[in-house]
Parts: structure tokens; C-alpha cells; sequence
């Protein structure tokens, strides 16, 4: 197990340095390590404060964590007493008052439960993903079935996205590609949606999200965040029998891309 999390409800009361962050402010990432836990663990202890740290506070808060990722990247690159062979992929979701901050180096994913809707807020960064086999090809290095280099099935652009949080945004899920891997983003907003309903208690969404993951035979760890943005349950939302939806996800468009590309 190579996986961990941060997850901090208030920011002000964890960190007695966060005098320069709007309030209130939460803080919450997950790690999917691999080759070891070193880097997990080294990374894990240190973001916080390369976020608390930088001089960007608070003029602007996307170019400290983007700050933070690239410190983070170098110290583990520095680290002498680390295991060189350990990595890891990394997703944040940085709360101050209504605006939310993902920022995303790997496959991990971030999605926000909207009234019953998926609001994706994050991609997967594959080396089989269209845009990425460009910049890792222009990058001098190659993709060999499916692998970065032939040794790793990701990779690990900074992609950053902020957006302003609604009184219809009702949760947010980010977890490791070992969920992601076997449910939909829309399966698991419908999931955690249904089970705050009926009980709104996040450790059993836990539960019930990586419990479905096992039942699907996921190959990988399973690590979950699940962030309620009200106490009280999401209400009920009927939806006539005769109207019928379909659409594609991202994910599912990306693929179709790549697909029609590489004809």
C-alpha cells in the first residue's frame, strides 16, 4: 500500500501560518505512490508548507500552489536518503471561502457532485491521452504499449483548474485511479449522492465507493476523499420516466480521439 491522504476541514486551526489565507479555507489530496512509499511519505510532509510558505499569498492563490508543486518536485529530486526508484502522482483541493483550486500531477481524478450531475474537474494524465504522448514525444521520450518509456503507465503534467463553488455543488470526490479504474465518474457521484441521502455520513460513501471498486475487480489501491459542502443530505431530486439523457463523458471522448488519431 503506497497510497495516502491529507485531509484538513480547517486550514487556520491545523497551521498557525495560514494568517494570509482567506477564511474559511480546507485543505484536502491524495497520493498514489509507486516503487515505494519514500516519496509518498517525503511529499505528503511537506506540501502544506510549501503552500503556507510562498510570497504569492494571497494575491494569488493558483501561483502558490503551482509554486508548491514545482518546490515539491525538485526536493524530491534532491532527497539523497530517498529510494531513487519511488514516485508518486498527487491531486489537491485547496477551499478558500466559495472558490476551489484542483491541482493534478498524474491519474488521479477529481470530480464534483452537482445535483445528481458530474462536473469533471480534472484529467487523467496517460501516456496513451492524445495530448500528452505529444508533449512527452516533443519531450524526447517515447511511449511503448501504453508506457512511458515502457516502465510507467502515467504521467505527470501540472494541470491546474479553479472554479467557483454554487449552492448546487453538493460534494467532491477525488481518489487514486484504483476507483477510477472500474467506476464512472458518473456511477460514483450517483453512488455517494444515494448514500448521503440515506444516511449522510461520509466514512459509510467510503466504504460503499471502495467496496463496489473491489467488487470490480480493481487491479490497484483505492484511496478516497469524499468532501461535503453541507451538513444536510442532498434532497431528492425526481426525474420524469419519459425524459432520457445521454451523453459522453470527457474521459470517454478523449479515448474516442485517440482512437480516430492513431487510424
Amino acid at each position: 500500500m503506497e497510497d495516502e491522504y491529507i485531509f484538513v476541514d480547517n486550514l487556520h486551526e491545523h497551521l498557525w501560518t495560514t494568517a494570509k489565507f482567506p477564511s474559511p479555507c480546507a485543505f484536502y489530496e491524495v497520493f498514489d505512490g509507486h516503487g515505494g512509499i519514500d516519496a509518498t511519505l517525503f511529499i505528503k510532509n511537506k506540501i502544506l508548507n510549501y503552500i503556507v510558505e510562498d510570497s504569492n499569498i494571497p494575491t494569488s492563490i493558483k501561483k502558490t500552489v503551482k509554486n508548491a508543486f514545482v518546490k515539491a518536485d525538485h526536493a524530491i529530486l534532491n532527497a539523497s536518503s530517498l529510494d531513487s526508484s519511488s514516485g508518486t502522482t498527487t491531486l489537491t483541493a485547496l477551499i478558500t471561502r466559495r472558490t476551489m483550486l484542483i491541482a493534478n500531477a498524474g491519474d488521479s481524478r477529481a470530480v464534483l457532485g452537482k445535483r445528481g450531475r458530474v462536473i469533471e474537474l480534472s484529467k487523467d494524465h496517460k501516456p496513451n491521452c492524445t495530448a500528452e504522448r505529444l508533449r512527452i514525444e516533443k519531450l524526447g521520450d517515447v511511449i511503448y504499449d501504453g508506457y512511458l518509456n515502457g516502465q510507467l503507465s502515467l504521467a505527470r503534467a501540472l494541470e491546474l483548474e479553479e472554479i467557483l463553488l454554487s449552492e448546487e455543488d453538493e460534494f467532491l470526490i477525488i481518489g487514486c485511479d484504483g476507483l477510477w479504474d472500474v467506476i464512472s465518474n458518473q456511477c460514483a457521484v450517483t453512488m455517494v449522492r444515494k448514500e448521503l441521502i440515506m444516511h449522510n455520513d461520509t466514512g459509510r460513501c467510503l466504504s460503499a465507493l471502495v467496496k463496489e471498486a473491489l467488487q470490480c475487480n480493481t487491479c490497484d489501491n483505492c484511496t478516497v476523499v469524499v468532501v461535503c459542502f453541507s451538513s444536510d443530505p442532498p434532497p431528492k431530486i425526481e426525474i420524469p420516466r419519459s425524459q432520457k439523457r445521454r451523453s459522453i463523458s470527457a474521459e470517454g471522448l478523449d479515448l474516442l480521439k485517440g482512437v480516430l488519431n492513431d487510424l
